[in-house]
């Protein structure tokens, strides 16, 4: 197909996301950016966080990695459902009560000012990384299928996307991504379950039919049993959980969405709803891979990981799945941006800058402030994947999980040491302890050939680095005042 008549569609959908963007945006204000006014619908909040969840590595990458993996993923999914019913159960509750704009909120009022920030910055750093990896795997598969056919340079394709999803998310913020989420996740799962009903059409099997061959092939293993391997299936579960609780619970861009339901009991339905398909997304993600491993063998497509599914359904498929293809990328690449950016704006305008508390700002110039924040980290994405393609690292979720062991541990560490213990900390010796963890895991996973022997870390790096630090709060703690707890917990 004419790479020009990609583009033209391309462009035809940035101009319908423009559309919902101006219908949704009118009379915004910094409520509206920042949590939606608190009036958004909490099934329209749980089927657009879908597509946030998801992005565009779970789109190429999750089929991808079936080549090597098999459907070894299914055990993290496991692990997900324990982690979303303890956000469901757990985190909900706390945010609704405190009444947070921002999540980390929490911390300041329970472990004090500098918890509150080491939170918050540690988000501001997990979601940069996390958002322009994404980012940079699908706009680097654009690249390849369109872009560079037309001369335009990385570089450059990469502004305009920014751009783009700068326009749309500038002034409505929360109030528009719910809306724009919704749209993008429909058009990724259409682009999913269509792959898969033509690939089973092109092999010429059923369902069941193409299992027993995915079987038999080894595609279709899901539990590793070897205690040493990075995927041994109880490690793979626990961090599944814990990645859940750290980078949905605790992730003011998930939660900043979540909480602009309502109610809790809505909120808390959102949550339940969202597990549930993300389930049945994440295991037809699977068995998409699957069906592109038994595919390529006939086609003679000789890609894996990455870059397997945009190989198969460009070079093999019909025109008409390879716009629907299209446009599923497309509708991975945004959600995953967009949320980020408005996500990381608010987080530091609150956290950081406190532009809530500041009295000494007009209702002008902090909304000034909130935009100028928006333009900047737009500029910082674009630094970002850059770096992310001089890397071209070739199977980006590995990169992407082993970046949230790292920084989302810290997170996890200072909720659990708030939820779990009654006592006060030394408040400037908070950034030590967090920064000092990841340093020390980086250490360990640098030398756990000589230390740990044939033992190989995997995800639990994640659980590690909130041990430590939770060991680390605890040695800066004292037993707290009587009185204070029951405010706070």
């Amino acid at each position: 197909m004419s790479p020009a008549l990609l583009f033209a569609i391309l462009i035809g959908y940035f101009a319908l996301l423009l559309g919902v963007a101006w219908a949704t945006s009118r009379n915004a204000n910094n409520d509206s950016f920042f949590i939606g006014n608190k009036s958004s619908n909490w099934m329209l909040v749980a089927f657009g966080m879908v597509g946030t969840t998801l992005s565009g590595v779970t789109f190429v990458s999750v089929p991808g990695a079936v080549g090597s993996d098999g459907f070894g993923y299914a055990q993290i999914v496991i692990g997900y459902v324990i982690g979303y019913l303890a956000v469901a159960y757990l985190l909900l509750p706390l945010y609704y009560r405190l009444q947070l704009t921002s999540i980390y909120y929490y911390l300041d009022v329970r472990l004090g000012r500098r918890a509150y920030q080491s939170g918050a910055g540690f988000f501001i750093i997990s979601r940069l990384l996390g958002a322009t990896a994404r980012l940079y795997l699908v706009v680097n598969i654009l690249q390849a299928i369109i872009l560079d056919s037309l001369g335009v340079p990385f570089w450059l394709s990469t502004l305009v996307v920014l751009g783009m999803i700068l326009l749309y998310t500038y002034k409505g913020g929360v109030k528009t991504i719910v809306w724009t989420d919704t749209l993008q996740t429909s058009a990724m799962l259409f682009g999913l379950f269509a792959c898969v009903w033509i690939l089973l059409g092109e092999l010429n099997m059923s369902v069941p039919e193409s299992l027993n061959q995915m079987q038999s092939q080894g595609l279709a293993r899901i539990f590793t049993h070897d205690l040493d391997s990075p995927n041994f299936w109880l490690k793979q579960i626990v961090a599944g959980a814990l990645i859940t609780i750290t980078m949905t619970g605790m992730d003011q861009e998930m939660m900043q969405k979540t909480i602009s339901v309502k109610t809790l009991k809505d909120s808390q339905k959102n949550m339940l709803t969202l597990t549930a398909v993300l389930v049945v997304v994440l295991l037809s993600f699977l068995f998409l891979g699957g069906l592109l491993y038994l595919y390529a063998p006939t086609a003679g497509v000789t890609a894996s990981g990455d870059k397997i599914f945009p190989a198969v359904v460009m070079g093999h498929l019909p025109a008409a799945l390879q716009i629907v293809f299209l446009i599923a990328l497309i509708s991975a690449l945004f959600p995953s941006a967009d949320g980020a950016i408005t996500a990381l704006t608010s987080s530091t305008c609150i956290d950081l800058l406190g532009i809530k508390r500041r009295t000494d700002l007009t209702e002008a110039r902090k909304e000034g402030l909130r935009r100028s924040v928006h333009l900047g980290f737009a500029v910082l994405f674009l630094i970002l994947v850059l770096g992310f393609k001089a890397a071209d690292n070739p199977s980006m979720i590995g990169v992407i999980l082993k970046l949230a062991a790292y920084t989302y541990g810290p997170l996890l560490g200072l909720f659990a040491f708030g939820m779990l213990t009654r006592r006060t900390l030394t408040d400037r010796l908070v950034p030590f302890i967090t920064i000092g963890a990841p340093i020390l895991c980086a250490l360990l996973e640098y030398n756990q050939e000589h230390l740990l022997g044939s033992y190989r870390l995997g995800l639990e790096l994640l659980m590690v680095n909130g041990i430590l630090v939770f060991v680390g709060l605890f040695a800066i703690s004292q037993k707290e005042k009587a009185g204070t707890a029951a405010v706070v917990a």
